[in-house]
């Protein structure tokens, strides 16, 4: 394989994990971020956690989606998340106007 076919490759991953993204987004509530994965969920626990004088964050999810487009099975029941970093957890608003696709105004 060379190295163009692995890009060819990848992108095409790419482009189909950003297009299953835009199908699911509107099932679920929250998207939250850490330094290694986003996730959409429909349930999510923050817990800031203290040991030995170092803190942490657990993220505990239900009924979530992960990004990640090696993943062979995207859906998962439940995920737990300690991380040092950063986590940005925000509510999806979800409009009762949707745009029509350039297709459908033909």
């Amino acid at each position: 394989m060379s190295a163009d076919d692995l890009e060819q490759y990848e992108s095409k991953l790419e482009l189909d994990l950003y297009r299953e993204y835009k199908d699911v987004v509107g099932i679920f509530t929250y998207a939250v971020e850490t330094e290694r994965r986003f996730y959409l969920c429909n349930a999510v626990d923050l817990k800031v956690r203290t040991e030995g004088g170092d803190v942490y964050y657990e993220v505990s999810m239900g009924d979530a989606w992960v990004w990640d487009m090696y993943r062979p099975a995207r859906f998962v029941k439940s995920a737990k998340v300690l991380t040092f970093r950063d986590v940005s957890i925000e509510e999806i608003v979800h409009s009762d106007l949707e745009v029509p696709d350039s297709d459908a105004r033909n």
